[in-house]
């Protein structure tokens, strides 16, 4: 099966070796997205709405790159620095999957790599055969 790498901006991906996310088959999964725009510079600093949604825009467009969409999400899973922060980035999430209904994690870590971010936000999807 064929292997399909959506690259990371990320300054770390080439020396951690990573890429935003991965296609095998129908299958992708796209890793920790932190709340950075294109520049690397941390979006929302202290809010942690406005960091999951820099999340979610960042995760909508790796899917694209990987011929996928939002309504292909099968599974989420945040990570906060402070659990207290879950129901407004569960709001967030809403505004993206409100119908879509993927299955999800909320979970609290010690932090970041950028103290800064107070989310992160995995998703993995499964496109419909035949869509690229």
């Amino acid at each position: 099966m064929a292997r399909r790498l959506v690259p990371s901006s990320s300054p770390f991906a080439p020396l951690v070796g990573f890429s935003r996310a991965v296609r095998v088959g129908n299958f992708i999964s796209v890793g920790g997205t932190a709340p950075v725009d294109t520049e690397g510079n941390t979006v929302g600093v202290g809010d942690p709405a406005a960091q999951a949604r820099q999340c979610f825009e960042t995760i909508k467009v790796a899917l694209a790159d990987a011929g996928a969409s939002m309504e292909d999400v099968i599974r989420t899973r945040m990570l906060l620095t402070r659990i207290e922060d879950w129901q407004t980035v569960a709001e967030v999430r809403g505004e993206y999957f409100k119908y879509i209904r993927p299955v999800d994690t909320v979970m609290e870590v010690g932090r970041f790599v950028k103290e800064e971010w107070l989310i992160e936000v995995e998703v993995d999807a499964i496109v419909s055969v035949g869509k690229d």
